[in-house]
């Protein structure tokens, strides 16, 4: 008879077990770890310093750090998942050391640590820089639209929110108008001050509907107005706004007002996502926002990342330089964008600050290839004419070709992690949840090209 190895699951150990010794020296969450070590989490653990001692003590912010950063680079971010595996996944329970944080103490980290979290992408960007991973000598520059947690079927225009309220205003007070008659036939049968039935379901709906509409309705016109008093600002003053540290603001989404600032008929507002915007994409439709990347080319590392509601991507390209710049300190030699980011004013950014832009005028037809061209260019050939007769060089070819093979294949990464959809709503909170998803792309980067178990 054959023989088989002792087994005995229920064997209790002799020895305390060695979590070195659950993993090959080479697995991901080692370099998570070492990595860990290097980052500024001074931020995070100030949060802790004047909190009361008494009580039940935090994990440790490093950990709790850790455990996010790996589940975005290897797509695991449900804070559920992630404390289901801190009980079954080894790689997991090797990097917590045994610990178990359930997934209420996953998501409040989270939540409260948002925005020094997004800032950990610098961090590991710089990480990257040192390693030698980033040459800066061609970033490619793209965008995606990225579904929210909402759907598109929850949202509606303005125009039809004033014709829903007047129709579940009248609805609601017909059911009313029932509800007092039903309430004066039952008093002349029982007598007054015997209770009867709970308000109709039928009522207490509607009811609960118009409220939402109307409060929809309320703060579509407040957005309205604002952006109203903001246009006219801006048309009084010279100098274009500013985002934080010299840093282009970032585009977002106007409201489409009438000349009085009200919202015009077609402006639309989610009730689930209000900061989310219908987008196209893929020949449909979504609700969500508009995921920018800028790559460079030596090891597809992500060098700037920035999430908005504006869906067009021609606005994003002069903040997405900045923040290049403020990310890594350098411009980069080349950049190429597609027709999407092509104006005459984007083109004079990039010749101001010595970048070298390769940005297409229009879309080409599946299979059309236009003749190349050689010689001076002509002197009477206005910024398009310029840039359409540079991508039609050997050299401009040649560039140009290149984007699609440095910033397309990071979406596709991302999105085969499973990020095609966000977890969190709000703008502000989407940006940190985008920044991390960037950041856990880095890490692998960092991880399959740079890092070396010690």
């Amino acid at each position: 008879m054959k023989g088989y190895r002792a087994w005995d699951p229920l064997q209790e150990m002799l020895l305390p077990p060695s979590l070195q010794d659950w993993l090959p020296q080479n697995h991901v969450v080692y370099c998570v770890l070492d990595l860990i070590d290097q980052l500024d989490l001074s931020e995070i653990e100030g949060c802790y310093r004047h909190r009361d001692a008494r009580g039940e003590k935090a994990y440790h912010p490093r950990m709790m750090t850790a455990l996010l950063l790996y589940g975005y680079a290897t797509g695991i971010t449900s804070s559920r998942r992630l404390e289901r595996a801190s009980w079954e996944d080894v790689p997991i329970r090797v990097l917590t050391g045994g610990q178990h944080p359930d997934h209420t103490r996953i998501s409040e980290f989270r939540r409260e640590h948002l925005k020094e979290l997004a800032k950990l992408f610098v961090g590991v960007l710089q990480v990257c820089q040192k390693a030698g991973m980033v040459t800066m000598g061609h970033v490619a520059l793209d965008g995606t639209k990225v579904k929210g947690n909402a759907s598109k079927h929850k949202a509606m225009s303005y125009e039809r929110m004033v014709k829903s309220e007047q129709e579940l205003a009248a609805e609601v007070k017909a059911l009313l108008e029932r509800a007092e008659q039903i309430d004066a036939e039952e008093d002349a049968r029982y007598g007054r001050g015997v209770r009867g039935d709970e308000l109709p379901k039928e009522l207490q709906r509607r009811e609960e509907r118009l409220a939402r509409l109307r409060q929809a309705k309320a703060e579509l016109e407040a957005e309205a107005a604002a952006e109203h008093a903001a246009k006219k600002r801006e048309h009084s003053d010279d100098e274009p706004p500013a985002g934080a540290g010299g840093v282009a603001a970032l585009p977002h989404h106007r409201i489409k007002t009438t000349r009085d600032g009200a919202p015009a008929p077609k402006a639309q507002r989610n009730f689930t996502d209000p900061e989310s915007r219908i987008m196209k994409h893929q020949g449909g439709y979504l609700q969500g926002y508009n995921g920018q990347l800028a790559v460079d080319e030596s090891h597809q590392v992500i060098v700037a990342q920035a999430l908005t509601n504006q869906a067009p991507d021609v606005e994003h390209l002069e903040p997405m330089l900045d923040l290049v710049e403020a990310s890594t300190g350098m411009s980069p030699k080349r950049l190429s964008a597609d027709a999407g980011y092509w104006s005459e004013d984007n083109a004079a950014v990039c010749e101001g600050r010595g970048v070298d832009a390769f940005i297409a005028t229009g879309r080409l037809t599946h299979g059309e290839v236009l003749p190349p061209v050689r010689g001076r260019p002509p002197k009477n050939l206005d910024a398009r004419g310029r840039m359409r007769r540079k991508l039609r060089t050997k050299n401009g070819t040649a560039v140009y070709s290149r984007r699609k093979v440095i910033v397309e294949p990071c979406f596709g990464q991302i999105k085969g992690r499973g990020f095609w959809r966000l977890l969190l709503r709000g703008l502000e909170k989407a940006k940190g949840e985008w920044a991390l998803i960037a950041t856990g792309h880095n890490l692998m980067k960092y991880y399959r090209v740079a890092w070396q178990p010690a």
